[in-house]
């Protein structure tokens, strides 16, 4: 049963692939498909949603089974920007999110990033905090919405989605900073 110890690793795999081919889709659907708008919206929303599934489902079997690998470590998260980059481009593509929204979210995520690798260069790391998690499962909600482009009252309600998003995003942002200024003050690294 060794190729069981796979599954984790084989999801975040199909993580990226699930990515490249929603990105395709967006952007060549009308040219090689011939998908209507609206199917476009479900395809696309149903597509990053799976993706998206595969991200709790590699998380859980690895945690839960004890199948942590070096490869998941750097790869799992790499996979998550790779998703949200792609859904992203996607929807501005659709005219659908400011590319403001955009560059802070990937903005903070590169920030973040680098902040972690300065972090385990020192033989330390910073644990994934529970508004992390927030941050991901709201922006996730939120793109399937934009993708959805559901309108309430004339109100777009993914656009309203992503602002608590990006403010749970630059809340998670700040978490970590004030962790690493913890871990300097106290000669961590």
């Amino acid at each position: 049963m060794k190729w069981t110890k796979q599954i984790p690793n084989t999801l975040t795999i199909l993580r990226i692939l699930l990515s490249v081919c929603l990105l395709f889709l967006i952007l060549h659907a009308s040219q090689w498909f011939k998908i209507s708008s609206v199917g476009l919206n479900y395809t696309s929303a149903c597509l990053f949603a799976l993706a998206g599934c595969t991200d709790f489902l590699d998380g859980y079997i690895a945690r839960n089974y004890h199948l942590k690998t070096l490869f998941g470590e750097i790869f799992d998260p790499l996979a998550d920007k790779i998703l949200i980059l792609a859904a992203f481009l996607g929807l501005l593509a659709l005219g659908r999110i400011s590319a403001w929204v955009v560059f802070v979210i990937l903005g903070r995520e590169f920030f973040i990033a680098g902040l972690r690798m300065s972090v385990s260069n020192h033989g330390q790391s910073i644990a994934v905090s529970q508004w992390g998690k927030y941050k991901t499962f709201l922006q996730m909600c939120a793109i399937v919405v934009l993708f959805l482009n559901v309108r309430l009252g004339g109100v777009a309600l993914g656009d309203c989605l992503m602002a608590v998003a990006v403010f749970a995003t630059l809340y998670s942002g700040l978490d970590y900073v004030l962790k690493y200024c913890k871990m300097v003050q106290n000669g961590d690294i």
